[in-house]
């Protein structure tokens, strides 16, 4: 397993991390598999959308945060509920195909870390599952 180490900025922050997962494919000669992106944390997940046109993840950003308000009379002690609301809306992990050593995605995605409770280190685990030769 590899893990990636990612800072982030503010209280709430998309970070693309499709180069870092690129890097790491090249580094270790991943070729055809399928490779699973999870963030070992309660209050940051993994998610695909746009890289193209940053508005998408601010509009992502705004919506998340008018669904589920900061304050909203919530009772967990330390204050950051709506971390862990927006973090199970999303999901903490995604499993990605790599042919030829390339994630197949979109043209237009990207795979980010959403951080619900930044700025902080996360970290994100890499697990690759090489595909099974022809029987």
């Amino acid at each position: 397993m590899e893990v990636l180490f990612i800072n982030t900025n503010t209280r709430v922050d998309f970070v693309e991390i499709t180069p870092l997962l690129n890097r790491i494919i090249g580094e270790k000669e991943w070729s055809d598999g399928l490779m699973t992106v999870f963030v070992p944390h309660t209050t940051a997940g993994i998610t695909i959308n746009e890289n193209a046109d940053p508005s998408v993840v601010s509009d992502m950003e705004k919506m998340l945060s008018e669904i589920v308000p900061v304050h909203h009379g919530f009772t967990h002690l330390e204050g950051n509920s709506d971390a862990h609301i927006k973090t199970s809306m999303l999901g903490t992990s995604e499993q990605l195909i790599l042919e030829n050593g390339e994630i197949q995605l979109g043209t237009w995605q990207g795979v980010f870390l959403a951080d619900f409770d930044g700025p902080r280190r996360r970290k994100v685990w890499v697990k690759f599952i090489p595909a099974e030769g022809p029987r």
